[in-house]
């Protein structure tokens, strides 16, 4: 059986492409189709590591970092790839438009939702456009969810990667969906029990994240922060923050899990579809501090695996640094715990998934 995988696009090395390195390595792709690739060599090696693997791009490949201009054009461009009769698997990995890739008669398309797809015509408009960008682009947004829900409907099957989006997809597009975690390398993010001095932050530092917030709330302590992560809003987080506050590049995963391990505690104020990292801090034994909403709430439990706030402020984050200081973990059972995320799991769970529907 002829099998493709469906990517909104492939820049930087996250949580989602940790999915697709995971699929990639357990089903014989023999293509796949993504709006554009502007993904470093060292980055697509993770992905689809010695396998070969045709790269189809959209015609958006020409505007290269750029392509994001063009948002309201990615339903468009994900619709007009040409599809082989010979495919009769079609795997989505959709956090944008991906699920709206067309099938042809006697194909299968399953689509893995990482995220509430197009949060910034959903769910966060406010962060993505001023007031007077959304005013001017209202009814562009209106038409965008209109082809959206249109577009949901092309899978024949779908996965949500946590019961926070698998609620999102029914209330967004009326439709019902099978819940898989995705997968965790618990083995690479060992449990670590000597612990230093200082809290963790790693994320794409993109307004969604909230890392802004983190820092706001840290100038207030005396406490050590480490920022890992890069992203659009990487030069003004920085001007804000005291000298308590360090800031780290994306590193290699054995080094992001190193400084991971030896934290207190990892610290997340934004509201994740599932979050990857949070759970392999917790593999390494380190305690969560989270908002109190959408996938951490599934994976972090308070007052045993971490701590979590009930509001997005500064206030919350230093009342929950109040609390985890109060609290005693047990970084054993906060490994253990973690271990139902793991990629074997996500395999299994996935592959019997599969097996149900193809044959």
């Amino acid at each position: 059986m002829k099998k493709i995988l469906v990517a909104d696009w492939l820049d930087k090395y996250g949580g989602a492409e940790r999915v697709l390195t995971v699929l990639n390595r357990q089903y014989d792709f023999e293509k796949c189709y993504t709006l554009i690739n502007i993904m470093s060599n060292n980055d697509l090696a993770k992905v689809f590591q010695d396998k070969q693997v045709q790269i189809i791009e959209s015609n958006l490949k020409f505007l290269k970092s750029n392509f994001r201009y063009l948002f309201f054009l990615f339903p468009y461009f994900m619709s007009k790839f040409e599809n082989d009769k010979d495919n009769k698997l079609i795997i989505s990995s959709s956090f944008s438009v991906a699920k709206g890739f067309k099938k042809k008669s006697g194909q299968i398309h399953i689509c893995y939702y990482q995220a509430r797809n197009q949060r910034y015509i959903w769910d966060n408009e406010k962060i993505y456009f001023s007031s007077w960008q959304r005013l001017i682009l209202g009814p562009l947004l209106k038409l965008l969810r209109h082809i959206d829900i249109n577009q949901s409907k092309r899978p024949d099957y779908i996965i949500a990667n946590s019961h926070f989006v698998k609620n999102w997809i029914k209330k967004t597009y009326k439709i019902d969906s099978k819940v898989i975690y995705p997968p965790v390398n618990t083995k690479l993010f060992k449990l670590q029990k000597n612990k230093k001095d200082y809290f963790i932050t790693t994320a794409r530092l993109e307004p969604y994240k909230r890392v802004d917030l983190v820092v706001k709330a840290f100038n207030e302590t005396k406490e050590t922060l480490y920022v890992v992560g890069d992203g659009s809003m990487k030069k003004r987080i920085r001007k804000t923050a005291n000298q308590n506050i360090k800031f780290f590049d994306f590193h290699e995963p054995n080094e992001v899990m190193k400084l991971v391990s030896k934290a207190k505690a990892f610290v997340h104020a934004g509201i994740e579809d599932f979050g990857i990292a949070p759970v392999e801090a917790q593999s390494t034994g380190t305690p969560v501090i989270a908002y109190n909403k959408g996938g951490l709430s599934e994976t972090v439990i308070d007052g045993k695996t971490g701590i979590l706030f009930n509001s997005q402020s500064t206030d919350a984050i230093l009342e929950a640094l109040k609390r985890f200081k109060n609290t005693e973990f047990n970084y054993t059972k906060i490994s253990e715990h973690a271990k139902k995320f793991s990629e074997e799991n996500f395999i299994q769970n996935f592959k019997n998934f599969i097996d149900s529907k193809t044959k």
